[in-house]
């Protein structure tokens, strides 16, 4: 047997590169693709040429709609990155990417610090318990700060951050980095855009900050190794590769953040980036087994990541590309998938063939004959397979934990120009929605209009311009409208009986529900709605129970003030009677969707409105004007902090319904000064007058 050191998985490292719009990511994702080999040119985001960024919209726009998957080597090492967007409305693809890394870099900006979606970020690589590092990036810009944005990162997102290395001067000056590891400096020679490098002593003028920086990232690291402690107390020199062990080990076990510094448009810093990924991310084998679910008996299953065992994998993302069709990105935790094999999906028990397995270079192919135990790559050929379907060989019945994606909040209605265009759209529709999970398409059933919903203006103005561009489809599209949900405000009873005959055959199923709302702190993180089955099997028998259960959640898709969703209702079937002969699946199903639809009627049914999580940047003399307007936009001012010398953050929740137009809004009240970010956060019942509004325009449109 292998030992891990000889192990293949061992040199793989799995990672994302994550952070706030505008930090760096792609920047230092094409600067690490040029060091390692791979690039022979450096593209520029703002020249419209980074290879990452491969769609139209991402290069005319500056920023990243779509992760990118790319792989390169280093010190005998093969790093698989995908390149994560900065932008709120792209969420779902790092939520997507976070759940198949082993590991991540943040990057953060060394004049920003930590800004709002870096937060958001950093929290969802906190529920898949991802290992990470962090690079500050940008040393070379005015007002660059880079023990500040340590201590940003210690107050708002963990206090476990240390720095490795320290800079050499900053903003103009900056020149290298000092790694505090070796007690090294690193200069990047310009002339050859960061290839070469050169080590030399600490100057003179840096040497105390280095060894006070040194003496604490030791001091830090010494609670994790008994052997570095007792060395480290007894003033002795300690081993470079005993500290360079505890780093990693401290890392993997998630207690500590190593944190870089370097400035990547400018080409430094890098190759100590790309050491620490090498030296301190975990491989496939530091991930250690992934668990899984066995659906019969809802236990927990070990998968170790091994080539020869049974193949488990997920799919976590489709892709419609012109060339070859629907592409679904994969990442194996166990076995092995061969390119002309047959796999099982778990989510809905089709069996299907791989056509051709590819490895994906952001936009580039190239096909492989297998995927192994660790590997992420793209395959082709099946038709039913979506994110977040777990697939196998047949030979083991698991399944992998599903990805949560936030509701979409906002919608607009969308038509073809000409009649000839009605198929072309709906194709295109139906293609971005299975690409994309938090972009839905309805039919409005009172108005007969086409609904897209998405997670904000800018993720909806994409997808518009992407059936443009990419389908050839002219569209009309209205205004921007609030997805509004239903719930209800009152525990109710409802019985209901189903007597009918129906092609001369007899049906019959009585039911009896308890209707009841749920707090929204009560439910699971994945879960909207609740189903409780406490009838006996002499009532009715449990042959008919999954169906009850599935008709009961599904009349929750209609309410009955504005055929919204309804959630946060529990269900509760408390009782029921059946006949041996007239009952069948069809009539309890009918009679459910009865007797759900009654009590949600009698249940004083009311409208969810959408509420955001506002952030706002602003220097001094703008925060009064902008607290005031959030303060009439029906807002409550969450927090109110200090982010640098120059600026305030204000942290608000306020109504979706009130914030369309916020950009000009925001620009005027403060001369084109304040930045801000826009987050969903949660649903919460409307004022009574909101929801008389909402009611007369709805059914205003249906007449």
């Amino acid at each position: 047997m292998l030992s891990d050191a000889d192990n293949p998985l061992s040199k793989i490292r799995n990672i994302g590169i994550m952070a706030h719009i505008d930090a760096g990511k792609t920047t230092t994702t094409e600067r690490i693709l040029f060091y390692t080999g791979f690039l022979h040119k450096m593209g520029e985001v703002h020249d419209g040429n980074a290879f990452t960024d491969w769609m139209e919209q991402e290069r005319e726009r500056g920023i990243t709609i779509t992760s990118a998957t790319v792989n390169c080597p280093w010190r005998d090492h093969q790093i698989n990155i995908i390149d994560t967007p900065g932008h709120v409305d792209f969420t779902a693809e790092v939520e997507r990417s976070l759940r198949v890394l082993d590991g991540a870099v943040g990057v953060f900006c060394a004049v920003a610090g930590v800004e709002p979606q870096s937060e958001t970020v950093w929290h969802q690589a906190d529920h898949y318990k991802v290992p990470r590092l962090a690079y500050v990036n940008k040393m070379d810009r005015i007002g660059a700060d880079y023990y500040h944005a340590i201590q940003m990162i210690h107050e708002r997102l963990t206090s476990n951050a240390c720095a490795i290395n320290i800079p050499i001067g900053k903003e103009d000056s900056f020149e290298g980095v000092i790694d505090l590891i070796t007690m090294q400096a690193w200069y990047f020679d310009p002339l050859t855009q960061g290839s070469e490098v050169r080590h030399s002593g600490i100057p003179e003028e840096f040497w105390a900050e280095a060894q006070e920086a040194r003496e604490h990232l030791l001091e830090t690291i010494s609670e994790y190794d008994d052997e570095l402690m007792m060395l480290f107390l007894e003033g002795e020199e300690i081993p470079l590769q005993l500290i360079i062990k505890t780093i990693r080990e401290a890392t993997l076990r998630h207690g500590f953040i190593p944190v870089l510094c370097g400035s990547s448009l400018k080409n430094k810093g890098l190759q100590l980036l790309l050491d620490a990924i090498v030296d301190f991310l975990p491989s496939p084998l530091d991930v250690g087994d992934t668990h899984a679910i066995d659906p019969e008996t809802n236990e927990a299953v070990s998968l170790a990541p091994d080539p020869d065992a049974p193949l488990v994998a997920m799919a976590f993302k489709v892709q419609i590309d012109k060339y070859v069709g629907r592409l679904i990105y994969v990442r194996v935790y166990s076995g092995t998938l061969k390119k002309g094999s047959s796999f099982l999906n778990m989510s809905n028990g089709k069996r299907e063939r791989v056509a051709r397995i590819l490895q994906m270079m952001s936009n580039r192919k190239n096909d492989k004959d297998k995927l192994q135990a660790g590997d992420i790559g793209a395959i082709v050929g099946p038709r039913y397979l979506v994110t977040g379907d777990t697939i196998t060989d047949g030979n083991i019945n698991v399944v992998l934990n599903k990805m949560h994606f936030p509701d979409s909040v906002i919608a607009i209605a969308i038509e073809p120009k000409t009649k000839a265009d009605q198929d072309n759209l709906n194709n295109a529709l139906s293609r971005l929605e299975e690409e994309d999970p938090t972009f839905k398409v309805h039919v409005d059933k009172d108005t007969g209009q086409t609904l897209i919903s998405g997670m904000g203006e800018l993720h909806l103005d994409i997808i518009v311009d992407r059936i443009k561009r990419e389908f050839g489809v002219h569209a009309n599209v209205g205004n921007p409208q609030v997805s509004y949900k239903e719930s209800i405000t009152q525990s109710v009873v409802v019985s209901e009986t189903f007597q009918r005959e129906m092609n001369g055959k007899g049906n019959y199923a009585a039911v009896s529900f308890r209707l009841s709302p749920i707090p929204l702190k009560s439910l699971p993180e994945d879960a909207k709605n609740t189903f409780q089955c406490s009838v006996s099997s002499e009532k009715i028998p449990t042959e008919y129970w999954k169906a009850i259960e599935e008709a009961a959640l599904g009349a929750l898709a209609d309410g009955p003030l504005i055929s919204a969703n309804v959630e946060r209702v529990a269900i509760e079937l408390i009782d029921g009677d059946y006949n041996p002969v007239d009952s069948n699946e069809l009539a309890f199903r009918i009679v459910t969707s009865m007797a759900i639809g009654k009590g949600l009627r009698e249940a004083k049914p009311v409208i969810m409105e959408p509420i955001m999580l506002l952030t706002v940047l602003a220097p001094d003399d703008f925060v009064g004007d902008i607290i005031s307007d959030i303060n009439a936009k029906r807002g409550k001012i969450e927090v109110m902090r200090r982010h640098n010398d120059y600026l305030q953050e204000v942290v608000a929740d306020v109504p979706l319904s009130e914030l369309f137009g916020y950009s000009t809004r925001i620009r005027s009240l403060s001369q084109g000064r304040a930045i801000y970010t826009l987050e969903f956060k949660k649903f919460e019942i409307a004022p009574v007058q909101v929801q008389n509004e909402v009611l007369r325009r709805i059914r205003g449109f249906a007449e």
